[in-house]
């Protein structure tokens, strides 16, 4: 015990030291982007002195290292990553030798907040919780449900807010916006409750803990794990923080299951009937009726399918329409494209919300979503772990129990995955020369996983932004303001660092 307490001391003074360089760090100007490799620290304090932004470095870093960089952290700390964004690489992990390379243990130490849930899952266990939620998601009463959900809450929630916003004609965040929306929606297609945030005008604080503790994860892949346990034991720093985020997580899922539990399997089925108007239920109804599971799992299934909704879907809409401000060309062919979804006998110069078997077939529009999600992937970062000795199509040798993160933020901006305009916005590069949608591989375009973990949620993520994005684009005007730095933060997920204003106003009236 002694000696742990020690080697938590000695780890402590070694990041305190490390932060008291990292400010004369930044005072030198290196030349190119390689971090350099200090004694006993490593590289982390470069790493340290550009957390501002972290995903735009690692791209940098693999774009001049050849998109496969081996990071050497804190001596004797385990922090050790190779990076790559190499599309071989990526295929050879995520597909060909699968087995050889799980999340293992170190994602589920810095993911602990998931509790067993499918993320941070292997194996069998993996395998079983894969199984249900697919029979769940892809199961055609929920698609339709979702749909329901989808456009009620446009209706009845984004566009009254939208429309007041048009009168009032002030500034506000649009990913705020989305962010509320967003965990509206997945609230009650995971739970089957609504927060109401979007019409209250303010996040709940289940969303925002949600967003602390991803800041947190992302930190703690640089935290030697003595610091963070020496930290945690004296609950200070980041795992103090986390531990707020936590408690707020479990306390609002805890009451959400209790609700559910107070109410008879009668009732949740008549209830069931009345949400998806007898043609669809959430997910925590379909897992208490159905398979009887403990309070465990369903807080552990909630908290996973609520981030991978929300996160997925706010995230996402943020960046299309950021995308779209600065490409006005593209935002015209889409509005010319929703046009000729509807019926010549119904006007086009008024207030409309398009269904999601109008847009789905939208060729230009579904390219503009994907050309988004290249350069701006939801989760940024993939955490693997090697098994067994291993040799890279890129040359690397891969010792058992290296940790390997695949940037899907880099990949998207490789030159040489993508071309010298791999730094452009252009949905045509993925429509072919007959005008369908261009299939490219997984490995290349890594927005839904690849693999055998390829996502769940693509199908049931597709509907929701089309409908949500295609209800703005046809009815309201998105008016980006000057003089603001739109950045990714630094967390395991792609928000905008600052969030994103604008004012908005009516195409009809």
């Amino acid at each position: 015990m002694a000696s742990t307490d020690f080697s938590a001391i000695f780890f402590a003074l070694l990041i305190l030291f490390l932060f008291i360089i990292v400010s004369r760090i930044r005072r030198l100007k290196f030349h190119g982007v390689i971090p350099w490799n200090w004694p006993i620290v490593g590289m982390t304090p470069t790493v340290v002195a550009h957390l501002n932004r972290p995903h735009d470095r690692i791209a940098a870093i693999l774009q001049e290292a050849g998109s496969t960089f081996l990071f050497r952290g804190i001596w004797f700390s385990n922090t050790d990553f190779l990076f790559t964004a190499d599309p071989s690489n990526i295929n050879h992990i995520l597909s060909v030798n699968f087995e050889r390379y799980p999340k293992g243990p170190d994602f589920k130490y810095l993911f602990d907040i998931l509790g067993d849930g499918i993320f941070n899952s292997d194996s069998d266990a993996w395998k079983q919780l894969r199984k249900t939620a697919y029979a769940l998601v892809h199961d055609e009463k929920y698609l339709q449900f979702l749909q329901k959900i989808t456009v009620k809450k446009v209706k009845e929630g984004l566009v009254p807010v939208l429309e007041s916003l048009c009168q009032n004609g002030s500034v506000f965040d649009l990913q705020d916006l989305f962010q509320r929306l967003a965990f509206d929606s997945t609230c009650i297609l995971v739970t089957g409750i609504d927060f109401d945030s979007l019409s209250v005008g303010v996040r709940h604080p289940f969303s925002e803990a949600i967003d602390e503790a991803e800041e947190v994860i992302l930190l703690r892949h640089i935290f030697p794990k003595k610091i963070w346990e020496f930290q945690n034991k004296l609950q200070i720093g980041q795992p103090k923080k986390m531990k707020h985020a936590w408690e707020i997580i479990d306390e609002t899922i805890a009451k959400m299951i209790a609700s559910k539990r107070a109410t008879s399997e009668n009732q949740l089925k008549e209830e069931a009937d009345e949400q998806g108007g007898g043609g669809g239920v959430d997910l925590m109804t379909s897992y208490m009726i159905d398979m009887n599971k403990d309070d465990k799992f369903l807080r552990d299934t909630v908290l996973n399918f609520m981030i991978a909704g929300r996160d997925g879907l706010s995230i996402t809409l943020s960046w299309v329409f950021f995308c779209l401000s600065n490409n006005p060309i593209a935002l015209a062919k889409i509005r010319e494209e929703l046009e000729t979804t509807i019926p010549p006998n119904e006007a086009r110069d008024q207030l409309r919300i398009f269904s999601i078997e109008e847009v789905d077939k939208l060729v230009y529009f579904h390219g503009t979503l994907c050309e988004t999600l290249r350069l701006y992937p939801p989760v940024p970062l993939q955490h693997k772990v090697s098994v067994q000795h291993d040799i890279l199509p890129t040359g690397h040798h891969i010792n058992p129990y290296t940790k390997v993160l695949i940037s899907l933020y880099a990949l998207g901006r490789m030159s040489d995955v993508w071309g010298k305009d791999c730094m452009e916005f252009k949905p045509e590069r993925w429509i072919s020369e007959n005008g369908r949608i261009k299939h490219v591989p997984s490995y290349k375009f890594l927005a839904f996983n690849a693999g055998p973990r390829t996502c769940l949620g693509k199908q049931v993520a597709f509907v929701a932004v089309k409908i949500i994005a295609a209800a703005i684009i046809h009815n309201y005007n998105i008016i980006q303001q000057p003089n603001q730095e739109i950045i990714p933060s630094t967390s395991i997920i792609l928000h905008m660092k600052h969030g994103f204003k604008v004012k908005v106003t009516k195409r009809w009236t």
